[in-house]
């Protein structure tokens, strides 16, 4: 067995560490998500809390971990009779992110449910995690309907599995722990608001602080038994408190004070819902109990705000979480009350180490769009001889975008795009299943076993079914898929002072390709080369950063600008075959610079259309004399075309949502 690094062995990340304590004295609080780049202890630290966590009273022999003392009643090993049982440690479970819903919630026998009657049951991750921790280490890339399942258990304590009228219901309660990279792509807000708290990690920059971290890991690496033992004595202490913190958690008195300024607080930055007044308040009562107090303090408040509230407060999935700690610290002073519950003077720290989120203005949102600056990323991009670069564009208001999605029906990752054969969605026939049974067709089924039930000698009121009789329902919902812009950044595109409606579009399209589950690349070009301003990934606020610095000036080398996404296209092919690309090329159609631009752009465009990738140019050409080059170039690409006024879902200007394989001209 591997032994963990102790989780006193981590060096600073102290409101990581404490949002994990608070969990472990009260897991009603709801959770911990985790978010910061990679490398920052963030999985070291989970793993480690586990040895933290006193051991639980389970019932023997049964396994779903009921508490002999109260044993669950619908428990499917039950019924059990209270008292006895043994003790263990409690558990740490591991969801992978490509683990499927049978995994998870556990799986029915549905064969012996038909035939026999029986819940033949085999539990899942859920039911293994229940009075432990259960942890998603890139929660991020879980598929969607997996994370409501598991926040809809974290939610109830429960799990249901269902299957063709056949249900069974167990206790599912447990911490809930998920990391995420926020650079691979972010969480769907309603989904954030089902984490209880949230914290921002980053590496520390402190020279003497990195030294100790390395110090430390070599150490462990080197003999882990031994740099266990060095740590035992505070590991023991940080236990010992946490069962102390337990113990006092419901002495904990929350005034009406405290409950003033939780309720101020939440209406003061405009949080959606209730949750967040519920969950500071069980935070603020934890932090008073880990402290050792019978009453919550501001600073408790204050301390629960910083950890509660800021990835509520995202109103545009391209918002940097944060909070601003001045204006929380005037709501708190506004409404301090009276009562002896609440401090005048909010300590700034708090307990623990204190301290909460980042400055708004600071975390990976903005280091992405650091690496994105001219001098950073683009200033590389040469220029042609006498080319004048302009400043960067703001981009206009975005808008609701029309749905553009790729013809046929795929196989990719769950998402809300393009047709697609999936796991989940409406049932439109039947097959055999291959490997394990997980969605019963029962018509079809019922249909197969029909005409054998004399030759198998059926004789009472069910069916006789066999293995082969099953039937697996086929069905059809949404994929996810990679949309590659291509954005002409030269100087025909900023002489009209177009880019602007430009940046706009894409950032319309960006805001829609979030809320479809796709991935997101940008190449530009301008001037005499293209560059991959971003590669693909689920990250489309990465993409949103890249794009609001992107400059402009120079010739239109549209024909780099379209083989560098072919090649851009054909690595992807190989990471990810089953994704599906949605090319989308934004230009006025001009091409300039080197021999016969035009025709080289033409050749270009047809290496798509030969491989059948679905396209869309979005013309940018304006002014009353139009020359039509844009629509010349989806007729290249085999794809359709459309103005910036007609990529408005409102519009009625006419667009198609498939992207055929021919070309449509805008009007």
């Amino acid at each position: 067995m591997t032994t963990p690094f102790p989780f006193t062995a981590v060096v600073g990340q102290d409101d990581l560490r404490l949002a994990l304590l608070l969990n472990a004295v009260s897991p009603a609080v709801g959770g911990v998500l985790v978010r910061g780049e990679k490398g920052t202890a963030k999985s070291t630290a989970v793993r480690a809390l586990s040895a933290l966590l006193p051991e639980v009273d389970v019932v023997s022999g049964c396994r779903f971990s009921c508490d002999p003392a109260a044993p669950d009643p619908s428990c499917p090993d039950g019924p059990h009779e209270p008292g006895g049982g043994a003790r263990r440690p409690a558990r740490m479970v591991e969801l992978p992110v490509g683990a499927s819903e049978d995994r998870l919630v556990g799986a029915l026998d549905i064969e012996r449910a038909l035939a026999e009657g029986v819940k033949a049951f085999e539990p899942g991750l859920l039911a293994d995690a229940h009075r432990g921790i259960l942890y998603v280490d890139e929660v991020n890339l879980l598929h969607d309907h997996l994370v409501d399942l598991l926040l809809d258990a974290a939610a109830m304590g429960a799990s249901y599995v269902e299957r063709e009228g056949v249900s069974v219901r167990h206790a599912a309660r447990f911490l809930l722990v998920g990391t995420m990279n926020p650079e691979e792509g972010e969480l769907r807000p309603q989904l954030l608001d089902r984490f209880g708290l949230t914290v921002e990690v980053a590496a520390s920059r402190e020279p003497e602080q990195r030294v100790e971290v390395v110090r430390r890991r070599l150490a462990y690496d080197d003999d882990p038994a031994a740099f266990e033992a060095r740590w035992a004595e505070e590991e023991a202490a940080v236990r010992q408190r946490i069962v102390a913190a337990r113990r006092l958690l419901p002495q904990v008195r929350l005034g009406d004070g405290a409950l003033r300024q939780i309720a101020a607080t939440c209406a003061a930055f405009e949080v959606d819902g209730m949750r967040a007044d519920i969950v500071m308040a069980r935070t603020a009562t934890a932090l008073a109990a880990w402290a050792g107090r019978t009453d919550v303090l501001a600073e408790d408040v204050r301390q629960a705000a910083l950890l509660a509230l800021p990835h509520r407060r995202r109103r545009n999935p391209f918002d940097a979480p944060g909070l601003d700690e001045d204006k929380l610290d005037e709501t708190l002073e506004q409404f301090s009350g009276d009562d002896g519950d609440t401090d005048d003077d909010p300590d700034p720290d708090g307990p623990g180490g204190g301290g909460g989120q980042p400055a708004p203005d600071s975390g990976p949102q903005d280091d992405a769009g650091g690496a994105a600056r001219p001098e950073a990323g683009e200033g590389g991009q040469p220029q042609a001889s006498g080319a004048q670069e302009q400043s960067a564009a703001r981009a206009s208001e975005p808008f609701r975008a029309k749905v553009l999605s790729v013809p046929g029906i795929g196989e990719g990752a769950a998402g809300r795009r393009s047709r697609a054969r999936t796991e989940h969605g409406r049932t439109t026939g039947a097959r055999r299943p291959r490997g394990a049974l997980t969605k019963l067709h029962l018509a079809a089924t019922v249909q197969a076993a029909a005409p054998h039930q004399r030759a198998r000698g059926r004789s009472g009121p069910g069916l006789v079914i066999r293995r082969d009789d099953l039937r697996q329902a086929t069905r059809e919902g949404r994929e996810g898929n990679l949309v590659l812009f291509v954005v002409d950044a030269s100087g025909s595109m900023a002489a009209r002072q177009r880019m602007g409606a430009v940046k706009g579009a894409v950032l319309s399209l960006l805001l829609d390709a979030y809320q479809r589950r796709d991935k997101v690349g940008l190449v530009t070009f301008r001037g005499a080369d293209a560059v991959v301003a971003l590669p693909p990934t689920s990250s489309v606020d990465a993409a949103a950063a890249r794009l609001e610095s992107l400059p402009t000036g120079g010739r239109t080398p549209l024909a780099t600008g379209l083989l560098r996404a072919h090649e851009v296209l054909r690595v992807e092919r190989l990471r990810d075959p089953a994704r599906r690309a949605l090319v989308v090329v934004v230009t006025d159609g001009r091409a300039t610079g080197g021999p016969e631009p035009v025709a080289h752009a033409g050749r270009a465009a047809r290496l798509f259309a030969a491989e059948q990738v679905a396209s869309v140019v979005v013309d940018c050409e304006s002014g009353p004399v139009r020359l039509g080059l844009a629509g010349r170039l989806a007729d290249e690409l085999g794809g359709a075309a459309v103005t910036l006024d007609g990529l408005r879902a409102d519009s009625i200007a006419g667009l198609v949502r498939d992207v055929q394989g021919t070309s449509r001209r805008a009007a």
